[in-house]
């Protein structure tokens, strides 16, 4: 029997074909879409979300059926030793809360191991990577939760939006606001930080908004991270929705502002592009757990 197993789900942007070779187990996310249940990588691609969406379609999210969490965590404690599940920060979603309460009762108590360390999107992905490095140096399931969870606040990303009109479908703007922002080309930048995302800074254009996310990144190095920075502990990750073109332009926008660090890059996650829309662009720092 295997060791540790990783469990995640899919807002961690990391496809089925992904979770394969890594050797870790994704668990689809629901949607509904006007009414028809999808699940993220499975039922519903990003190109179908994405023209849903430019539709006017009413989508809506939701955390896994307990059943299905269930089902997935007997499949795999036939294979492993024990589990370590790694789900969207409960800042987030109520399914990590949800997985935590279900952990604790046979036969899944001291096997199956909930982190919640704040994470969602390339940040997650990032994480599961962490947990790996962790296995391969010989820690017990226990020991990589606790490792990963007392680096929970050891992350920054900012993401600025192409449009306002998903923030005031989810109630984070108001429709004046969003009228208003429209008008003058406002492009909001979110945080987030410890599983919450919050209002950063306004930008008047998209170019204007990634300048100030690399200057926000140039701060964290240089004064919250500078020692993990000094250690070689910082891990550099972009995420967005953007076409191809827009994607590869901002990628190498960030590897000319810090030369010599590499680049982690995923799209985002479905459950995120419902609160961004198309042509978000994002940037951030992760701290590799000690």
């Amino acid at each position: 029997m295997k060791k540790i197993g990783i469990v995640t789900d899919s807002h961690s942007s990391i496809s089925p074909a992904a979770a394969k070779e890594l050797g870790i187990h994704v668990l689809p996310m629901p949607f509904t879409i006007d009414g028809q249940d999808y699940y993220e990588g499975v039922t519903l691609s990003r190109e179908d979300f994405f023209a849903y969406q430019r539709a006017g379609a009413e989508i809506g999210t939701s955390q896994p059926a307990p059943a299905d969490v269930l089902t997935l965590w007997d499949q795999l404690l036939e294979e492993y030793e024990s589990l370590l599940y790694m789900p969207i920060s409960s800042g987030l979603s109520g399914s990590c809360a949800t997985a935590t309460a279900l952990a604790e009762d046979e036969p899944y108590a001291g096997r199956v191991f909930v982190v919640d360390n704040g994470r969602v999107a390339t940040p997650l992905h990032r994480s599961i990577l962490d947990a790996m490095e962790l296995i391969d140096k010989g820690l017990t399931a226990a020991e990589c939760k606790a490792a990963l969870e007392g680096a929970r606040d050891e992350l920054c990303i900012y993401i600025a939006v192409q449009t306002l009109e998903y923030l005031k479908k989810g109630g984070r703007i108001s429709p004046t606001t969003a009228a208003v922002g429209t008008l003058l080309n406002i492009k909001p930048i979110l945080h987030l930080t410890t599983g919450k995302l919050d209002s950063f800074k306004k930008a008047r254009g998209m170019v204007k908004a990634k300048e100030l996310m690399l200057e926000a990144i140039r701060s964290d190095l240089a004064i919250r991270f500078a020692d993990a920075q000094s250690r070689g502990d910082v891990h550099l990750m972009a995420a967005g929705s953007a076409s191809p073109e827009e994607t590869a332009r901002w990628i190498a926008q960030i590897e000319a502002a810090f030369p010599g660090m590499p680049v982690m890059y995923d799209d985002l996650s479905l459950g995120v592009s419902c609160h961004t829309g198309e042509g978000a662009l994002g940037v951030g720092l992760s701290i590799r757990p000690r």
